[in-house]
């Protein structure tokens, strides 16, 4: 029994570890959030905020701020911590303003609009290659082992698509030659982890490795495009940006792509495979799209509230402030709970339904405040390209066998999500 500092009773509240609970958090946090919406987790030292009005104070109270603190001991995890350092994501005002201001003049350049077609010709060609896979029988034994995936019947629609759109997309964005994109998404799969609670040290001394040679990489990328910039390319524009002498620096720079690596792909992959995963356990929602091609935006919408690929979200206190009842001292840090926001049913009429129709989706996939993804109309368009391509490619889709869920918390996925094709 764990005693939940604030809301004046003893409950228990979740192991982020046990897999009943990682299997579907969404009972635990309903139960949770009729007690008290915000609640002590000594497990995590913080405070957990379980409804949405209480996830979006969380996300926009300027009391409440991004403070980094390095990971210790330090010197174990110096380009870990540097990336983290210069992110936007880590920062709070002057900094951020600053930050913000040069990056979003370097995406406002039309790069979204720009790859609009190219995501579109993409996507429909990985879902073709599935198709083709699905009509020649599916994978082959051991087509999947290089991820550590087993082998089995149908084809995984993640290794197949989700995971190699986001991370082409951002290569594409970014300009990474295409003979170097393969090292992309093990240097993002393995950085994220950092992330999770009580990480095992091997786990975390391989994220430092693979935050040093992304980092040493990049580097590189941008000297070269210092001396040589390019047209429709992030990077250029990331060296060039400037308001007045003020520029970003060279490690500003490195920071602002790696977080465009991690927070896409990471991304776009859960919300790809939770959100298909949601739809094949709905047929009936997945008809209604395959009849009507218009509902595509506000399905994607609903895969991003329904199961959230990104269940928490910390900020620490500045100042004493009261969150749903509930003071956070200062240097206190308290976490919005994203997946039980996005099921509360003072927000979301029927929010355990999974209805591709929802209107309005006032979800926090995204964040709020200052801190809202600037990725977001990127991740939009990526999601509704293979959404859009699957439905007219492969109506007949049907989920092949039960996923296995990644054993993580903080960032929810699958370790592969394999689908067959209906005949007729």
């Amino acid at each position: 029994m764990i005693t939940m500092r604030g809301a004046g009773v003893t409950e228990s509240l979740f192991d982020p570890a046990d897999p009943g609970f990682l299997a579907d958090p969404y009972p635990t946090f309903a139960r949770l959030r009729a007690q008290a919406p915000v609640q002590w987790h000594p497990g995590l030292g913080l405070h957990v905020a379980l409804s949405h009005a209480g996830c979006d104070a969380v996300l926009r109270d300027r009391s409440l701020g991004r403070i980094w603190q390095d990971r210790e001991p330090a010197e174990l995890f110096p380009a870990f911590n540097m990336l983290h350092r210069t992110s936007i994501l880590e920062s709070e005002p002057p900094t951020h303003t600053r930050l913000r201001r040069l990056v979003a003049g370097a995406f406002g350049r039309g790069h979204v609009e720009r790859m609009r077609p190219w995501i579109d010709r993409l996507a429909d060609g990985l879902v073709a290659d599935l198709v083709e896979l699905l009509d020649a029988g599916g994978d082959p034994d051991g087509s999947v082992a290089a991820r550590g995936a087993p082998s089995g019947p149908g084809a995984d629609l993640i290794a197949r698509v989700a995971e190699p759109l986001p991370v082409e997309v951002i290569a594409e964005l970014l300009g990474v030659p295409a003979v170097d994109r393969q090292l992309l998404r093990p240097w993002s799969n393995a950085i994220v982890k950092m992330y999770e609670y009580g990480l095992a040290p091997q786990l975390q001394a391989a994220a430092e490795s693979s935050a040093a040679a992304f980092v040493d990489y990049l580097r590189g990328l941008v000297a070269e495009r210092r001396r040589a910039p390019r047209d429709n390319d992030m990077i250029s524009d990331l060296v060039a940006a400037a308001d007045g002498a003020d520029r970003l620096s060279q490690d500003e720079i490195v920071g602002t792509c790696v977080l465009l690596l991690m927070a896409g792909h990471e991304a776009t992959v859960n919300v790809l495979g939770n959100g298909m995963l949601a739809m094949l356990r709905h047929p009936r929602q997945w008809q209604r799209l395959v009849q009507d091609a218009d509902l595509v935006a506000s399905a994607a919408e609903e895969m991003i509230r329904f199961d959230s690929s990104l269940q928490l979200f910390e900020r620490t206190a500045t100042r004493d402030v009261v969150i749903g009842g509930v003071t956070v001292p200062q240097g206190g840090r308290i976490a919005a709970l994203l997946g039980a926001a996005h099921r509360d049913p003072a927000v979301f009429t029927d929010p355990d339904i999974f209805d591709i129709g929802r209107s309005p989706n006032p979800h926090l996939g995204f964040g709020a405040g200052i801190h809202f993804c600037l990725g977001a109309p990127l991740a939009r368009v990526e999601v509704a390209a293979v959404l859009a391509s699957l439905r007219r490619r492969l109506p007949g889709i049907v989920l092949a066998v039960e996923p296995e869920r990644r054993g993580e918390f903080v960032i929810r996925g699958l370790v592969e999500l394999r689908v067959g094709a209906r005949n007729g």
